[in-house]
């Protein structure tokens, strides 16, 4: 179903503002105009039948009680001014035709129609026959003018009354009237409109008034979601609004102060990681030394001396390969991670990947050769190394990479056929210390290698994601620019 656009808060108010002036003007000026019009012609035609009622008394007495055309014509004369007509009929004679409407006078009303026997109507007619007086009202050449109908009574000596069998019809021009209605009309639609203009430029000011504030905390609003935690807004007044104002601040206030005592929870948090494993690189050093001494004499000790010094040399590597990623990550938190870039073969990287693991037998390759691009060999490095041991480690066989490439982009496609990763572990795959247990076998590895492979993606302007093939088995791809620039602002 369509829907109308939706209208900003200053529209609405206008236009509320508008209708409200124009039903309101519509009915007041409605209202004088149809009572001013029905007053008009109300007064026009009570004049009118007041004016016939008394030339009909002037005619008497009548010079023939039977009277032929000619003495009907004089009857009509009578009862014709400037701005009227009239016939009169006898036992079907009638009066001469008025005036023809052509002989109208410049600047004055038109002449009424000479009226005849098919201008009447038989309503009329039928009123006046039977002794009664009537009107009506009626166009003709497009102006409107009032029929009045009348009996001519005579009135006896005795002073007793009866119909003479005379009608007698006036016809009065109504377009004075009709132009003092139009005036009303016209002076009805200037008012409406002059009252719709003040209501638009009232909304108008009454709208700045009421939208200045909303604006601001508006502006106010999306300065703090984009992390400006100083915004406020100006408080003018103490209406509702200036009451949301110093809520809006008090809130703002309030979590800029929670906001820096996060920050500093957090920069003292990375501060500790970074020092201890930095303190920790030391000692571990040393017991690296040793576990490799315990882990050569380890065959030519009793068997649970033996099984217990390669126990303590593998923890002494797990132990160094922990504090190696805390190290690199509490880097990448303090922003202090840099780039070296090189201009590059990655196919040729990818072999040199593989062939220092060992891994070149075990996994599939399609490495097109001639892709270059500006990378870090040793952040790159890090990331396939840990997305192929992860696919060989926890995926099933064959494992492969897939290189392929654009004007723009490089992609590398790291693919195992195993059982692939549940729907509710990929979204956290990527998180620090997370560990799929419940998809995959126990990992042996801390929980930060894919959160460090990811921040070594982005820090070359990438990004690195994971899918679960249609057919079995997750699917890594690690995307990166051709050309990477540095966070200092330079390219390689």
């Amino acid at each position: 179903m369509a829907r109308w656009p939706s209208l900003g808060l200053r529209a609405r108010l206008l236009s509320a503002f508008a209708l409200l002036c124009v039903v309101t003007a519509a009915g007041v000026a409605g209202g004088i105009y149809v009572h001013a019009r029905n007053d008009i012609l109300q007064r026009t035609q009570d004049a009118a039948v007041e004016a016939m009622r008394s030339r009909l008394e002037a005619l008497y007495p009548l010079r023939s009680a039977t009277p032929g055309p000619a003495e009907l014509g004089e009857i009509a004369r009578a009862m014709t001014d400037r701005n009227s007509s009239a016939v009169a009929f006898y036992q079907g004679a009638q009066s001469p035709a008025g005036p023809p409407p052509g002989q109208a006078v410049p600047g004055r009303p038109p002449r009424a129609p000479g009226l005849a026997p098919g201008t009447i109507s038989p309503e009329l007619r039928r009123t006046v026959a039977e002794g009664g007086m009537a009107w009506q009202r009626v166009l003709w050449q497009g102006e409107p003018f009032l029929i009045i109908g009348a009996p001519l009574v005579i009135t006896e000596p005795d002073r007793t009354t009866r119909v003479s069998g005379i009608e007698v019809y006036t016809a009065h021009s109504l377009v004075p009237e009709q132009r003092s209605i139009d005036g009303l009309a016209a002076w009805a639609w200037l008012t409406g409109g002059a009252a719709l203009v003040f209501a638009v430029v009232l909304a108008s000011l009454a709208t700045r008034g009421v939208l200045r504030p909303v604006r601001e905390l508006g502006r106010a609003a999306r300065l703090l979601g984009e992390g400006d935690l100083r915004a406020r807004v100006a408080v003018r007044g103490s209406d509702e609004l200036a009451d949301v104002a110093r809520t809006f601040n008090d809130t703002a206030a309030e979590l800029e102060r929670h906001v820096e005592q996060l920050r500093e929870m957090e920069a003292d948090s990375r501060r500790f990681v970074a020092d201890v494993s930095h303190e920790l690189r030391t000692p571990l050093a040393a017991l690296a030394a040793v576990a490799d001494v315990l882990d050569e004499e380890a065959a030519g000790l009793p068997e649970h001396a033996g099984r217990a010094a390669r126990l303590v040399s593998q923890e002494t590597l797990n132990l160094t390969g922990l504090v190696n990623d805390l190290i690199e990550i509490s880097r990448f938190d303090s922003g202090v991670a840099t780039l070296a870039l090189n201009e590059v073969d990655v196919a040729e990287l990818v072999r040199a990947t593989l062939r220092t693991r060992g891994w070149s037998e075990s996994v599939h390759t399609e490495l097109p050769p001639g892709v270059t691009a500006h990378l870090d060999p040793r952040r790159v490095d890090v990331i396939l190394a840990n997305l192929v041991a992860n696919a060989l480690r926890h995926g099933e066989p064959p494992v492969s990479v897939r290189l392929s490439a654009d004007p723009r982009w490089v992609a590398l496609e790291v693919r195992d056929h195993g059982p692939g990763l549940d729907e509710a572990v990929l979204p956290h795959v990527f998180d620090r210390f997370y560990k799929a247990s419940a998809a995959r076998a126990r990992s042996e590895g801390s929980g930060l290698g894919l959160a460090i492979a990811r921040e070594n993606a982005r820090l070359h302007r990438g990004d690195l994601t994971v899918v679960n093939a249609p057919d079995g088995g997750a699917v890594f791809t690690l995307r990166l620019p051709c050309r990477t620039h540095d966070p200092d602002g330079g390219s390689a």
